[in-house]
């Protein structure tokens, strides 16, 4: 559900198509006193799009199951995806699924690996659902030269021709790199590729390009031609890119309330850490050009003028110790220290895979001597974009607090400084799962998500992983104590599906429980939704955000198979001190309350499902 919100909201941004619903949303959410940031055109530019122009073409990648880049005797382009009907109709394929239907995205890259098989450029059954089950519109992409996997590196064809004509005959419409430039006039030659096949891959390219304006004179005279740096770094922009990185940045740990400090208190600091003084490294993998890239340094020097530095590592791999003794020195002389740890693109990045969740080389060492030598308890902030297995600093007095940044980009240092000296309240919450080191004995080839305890195999993300957790999905605090209460509806929901001479013929048995199936009931699904009022409290003297997460667990008798709870909404809500704000959440049980059967069959569980929202259950019966 995540990854799918994320997918909407970068396509529509891309291709400048917010639709009326977006914008009804985006003013809606500013009378009330909310704003959940959009990705999208600067104001000035509008980008709206309009019908079916495009701004630019926007790629949804990598379909499918491409989640392994290299790992033991394992490549992405030799890998071959095993999975389940289920695991592929209610994780694999959603976030696509939305990306198509929702965001109306005009191209769909297909990825290296095989699925049960078959190279992913070559599943005609995998590519052609797009198109006829999901309504895609645009034009297919192989990643970059994935169409010469098929042969060299899958040896799923005897010839390059033949990977080319399998690729095209499947619904790939072009080849990122020069595979199919070089083989595919030979392919036409042998009689292997029709002229018609090309015809199909050309008409499906063409008509993007002509949404896109390609060919309507000189690009320049365009709307969008003139398009430049100085359309990019504007003020809005930037401040954009600040308030993206306050939103983000997670608090983990606060022990005691120790942050934010306080500005008057603080007379010297000293920042440590190899991502300390880093500025490019702040904007992860595939950055356009930071317009005013500055570091975390940078930020703090902003609040305090005595700010004092050492890396204490050469570099995030912190093969050595030997710049420990500098660290050690400017630790014992500042009013208060920061350590800025964790990892950049030289421990994650594509076509490179971690091996450990553990902080890299000496960094856990340089964390705990500094927290021994400071004079007050330290504040932890980490970077990177996967989990980190932090639990030598979770227990520990003398860390008091620690913060993930991710890769906060260019706004991430002032974004920082102004969390912890209290100018923003932090309401970020972790987007995914932080396993612990253990999590790494796990085979990486392995797809499954649900867990087979036989095999100590403990599952995959939130939804079904049955292992211990550094930090759980959805984890984040703030300066602020939040409390929810479930406005309406105030009791037990009863929802009847409908009342049909039907109902024996379509209602379902597992066990003693009985379900019907979605693709069955559709006509009644808009009849079934309801909405749920929450009121949010703030008990802080802040004014801040949280982000309100609701999830579902299903009834009893449905637990073998089924997420041990999956979410239904997230909204960020912005509050006042002590003051209550409210939300509305519309609940689709066909959507929200449904399940996917081992057979990849949606089904509705009738019976008593449960909606979580912090320490809050409200029951909803599903009835015939």
């Amino acid at each position: 559900m995540v990854v799918s919100a994320y997918s909407v909201e970068y396509v529509r941004g891309f291709q400048g198509q917010k639709t009326t619903e977006d914008r009804n949303r985006y003013h809606d959410t500013k009378r009330r006193g909310r704003r959940r940031v959009l990705s999208g055109a600067d104001d000035n530019h509008g980008g709206d799009g309009g019908g079916d122009e495009l701004m630019v073409s926007a790629c949804c990648k990598h379909f499918s199951a491409y989640d392994l880049e290299f790992w033991g005797n394992y490549a992405r382009y030799n890998f071959n995806a095993i999975v389940t009907e289920q695991d592929m109709q209610d994780t694999y394929e959603p976030p696509f699924r939305s990306c198509i239907q929702k965001a109306k995205a005009s191209c769909l890259m297909c990825s290296y690996n095989a699925v049960n098989g078959i190279p992913a450029c070559a599943d005609k059954k995998l590519l052609q659902k797009a198109r006829t089950e999901w309504g895609f519109k645009g034009y297919i992409t192989s990643d970059c030269d994935a169409v010469a996997t098929i042969y060299e590196y899958q040896n799923y064809t005897k010839s390059p021709e033949d990977a080319v004509a399998i690729a095209l005959k499947a619904g790939t419409d072009i080849n990122c790199g020069t595979y199919m430039l070089i083989h595919t006039k030979s392919a036409v030659e042998k009689g292997k590729v029709k002229e018609e096949e090309i015809d199909k891959a050309l008409l499906n390219l063409f008509k993007v390009q002509l949404r896109l304006g390609l060919y309507d004179g000189d690009p320049i005279k365009g709307k969008y031609g003139k398009f430049g740096p100085q359309d990019v770094c504007t003020s809005n922009h930037k401040n954009l890119a600040l308030e993206a990185a306050k939103q983000g940045i997670v608090l983990l740990k606060n022990d005691n309330n120790f942050l934010p400090l306080k500005k008057n208190l603080v007379s010297s600091l000293a920042v440590i850490g190899p991502m300390a003084n880093a500025t490019s490294k702040l904007g992860g993998g595939y950055i356009g050009v930071p317009c005013s890239p500055k570091s975390i340094i940078d930020g703090f020097k902003k609040y305090i003028k005595k700010t004092s530095h050492s890396s204490g590592c050469v570099d995030v791999a912190c093969a050595s110790n030997s710049k420990f003794p500098e660290a050690i020195s400017i630790s014992k002389e500042a009013d208060f220290v920061i350590i800025v740890a964790g990892i950049d693109l030289s421990q994650e990045t594509e076509d490179h895979d971690r091996f450990s969740l553990l902080l890299p080389g000496y960094q856990s060492a340089l964390i705990t001597t500094i927290a021994a030598t400071s004079k007050k308890p330290i504040v932890l902030v980490l970077t990177g974009g996967g989990p980190l297995d932090v639990s030598f600093a979770q227990g520990d007095p003398r860390i008091a607090s620690i913060i993930w940044v991710g890769y906060p980009g260019e706004g991430g240092g002032a974004a920082l400084a102004q969390i912890v000296f209290g100018d923003h309240n932090p309401g970020g919450k972790l987007p995914v799962t932080w396993y612990p080191q253990s999590f790494t004995s796990v085979p990486m080839n392995d797809m499954h998500m649900r867990p087979n305890l036989s095999h100590n195999y403990p599952g995959r993300t939130y939804r079904f992983y049955t292992g211990p957790t550094v930090y759980k999905f959805g984890h984040g605090l703030s300066y602020s104590n939040y409390t929810y209460n479930i406005l309406s509806p105030p009791t037990k929901s009863i929802l009847h599906v409908f009342n049909s001479q039907k109902t024996n013929i379509l209602q379902q048995t597992i066990g003693s429980s009985n379900y019907l199936y979605v693709d069955k009931i559709q006509q009644h699904c808009d009849s079934l939704r309801f909405p749920i009022q929450i009121s949010i409290t703030n008990h802080g003297p802040f004014d801040g955000s949280t982000v309100v997460m609701l999830f579902a667990q299903v009834p009893k008798g449905f637990e073998q198979g089924a997420p041990l709870k999956q979410l239904v909404e997230f909204e960020r809500v912005h509050t006042l001190s002590y003051l209550d704000t409210k939300l509305r959440i519309l609940v689709d049980p066909c959507k929200h309350l449904s399940i996917v059967d081992e057979f990849g069959k949606m089904i509705l569980p009738l019976g008593d499902h449960t909606l979580l929202l912090d320490d809050l259950q409200h029951i909803v019966s599903i009835v015939m």
